[in-house]
């Protein structure tokens, strides 16, 4: 696929800026725009209850958001270092940017230290194909730092800082993500019980979501790298979702980090448990067989995100809920609001 087909328009000011909370609203009263194979519906994510069946699943991400932007400093001054996939020993993906509203790349050489929340830390060398990310060492663990100077990462389409519980949804456990999980942000308790209540349940995987995806800068979707990010599902997950396969009751993914767990356990039949790292990159060049829908947020053009959409659901359907959403003013990004698709 041509990555220009992941070009959409939109209303530039069609972007939340602030938490729903900020708007007036609850978690669960953003907007929801339900696309299926026959129809467009509008509503509130509070509605999920009714446009789900008993006995379907949702399958969410518990992990937890980490404060993962740090100050750092070096020859060129300051700048921020926001940290990605942590590989252990002080090593991690991490996305330089001179401020919040600057990505990159940044002009850094290789063996190139910096002092990072005043920790001396190295640039390894660039994460190859995505030149924005460095590989770089730190001399000690940077956890503490994010505890005591990290900052939620953030980016320029937000009036100003929110604190760290902004960035978490109900059902984080383990922390790792380093941006979050935000398809789950519009669950409350109130909608768990209701959802409980419907015969709707829901089981878990980890998957430790890194920086935002990244604009696709290759000339074809299938061409872009993507780097690791670590994942689990459990046996119990696994077995939850065969079971409700075996009954016909539908699986949907709350999020692309889900997708993207259960696409890397899906063996061409049926999940599988598994753990590790997973490069796996969903795209319309492979048909995704673990899940029969998903809740999404809307998602920039030229997107790895974008792209798993058109592979989930196809790219017309997705081509048509865009333009409807456009049209209707729907929010984007992390506090925006919600799509759910369903393909059955």
């Amino acid at each position: 696929m041509k990555t220009t087909e992941l070009v959409f328009a939109r209303p530039a000011d069609c972007e939340a800026r602030a938490p729903p909370e900020a708007r007036g609203l609850a978690r669960d009263e953003v907007r929801l725009l339900v696309s299926t194979p026959a129809s467009t519906e509008h509503g509130q994510f509070r509605d999920l209850p009714r446009l789900l069946s008993a006995g379907d699943i949702l399958v969410v991400n518990e992990s937890l958001t980490l404060a993962a932007s740090l100050p750092a400093t070096g020859r060129r001054g300051a700048f921020r270092l926001n940290l990605s996939t942590d590989f252990g020993r002080g090593i991690y993906v991490a996305e330089p940017r001179p401020a919040v509203d600057q990505p990159g790349p940044m002009p850094f050489d290789e063996g190139e230290r910096v002092h990072v929340a005043g920790i001396p830390t190295r640039f390894i060398a660039r994460y190859p194909g995505l030149p924005r990310l460095w590989f770089v060492r730190a001399d000690r663990d940077l956890g503490p730092a994010m505890a005591q100077q990290g900052r939620p990462i953030r980016y320029g389409y937000l009036d100003h800082e929110f604190p760290l519980d902004q960035y978490q949804t109900v059902f984080g456990r383990v922390a790792g993500s380093a941006e979050m999980p935000s398809a789950g942000r519009p669950f409350s308790s109130r909608l768990l019980v209701e959802l409980a209540r419907a015969g709707i349940g829901w089981v878990p995987i980890v998957l430790h979501a890194g920086v935002s995806s990244q604009e696709i800068e290759a000339a074809e979707v299938e061409w872009q790298p993507m780097y690791p990010e670590p994942f689990e599902v459990s046996p119990q997950t696994a077995t939850a979702i065969a079971e409700a396969r075996r009954r016909r009751n539908r699986v949907i993914a709350v999020g692309t980090t889900v997708v993207r767990a259960l696409e890397s356990a899906w063996d061409g039949r049926s999940v599988q448990a598994m753990r590790g790292f997973t490069r796996r990159y969903v795209t319309p060049d492979q048909p995704v067989g673990s899940v029969d829908g998903m809740l999404t947020g809307f998602h920039d053009a030229r997107t790895s995100h974008l792209a798993m959409l058109y592979a989930v659901s196809g790219v017309d359907r997705i081509r048509r809920a865009y333009a409807e959403a456009a049209a209707a003013r729907y929010l984007w990004h992390e506090f925006g609001d919600s799509h759910l698709l369903l393909n059955r």
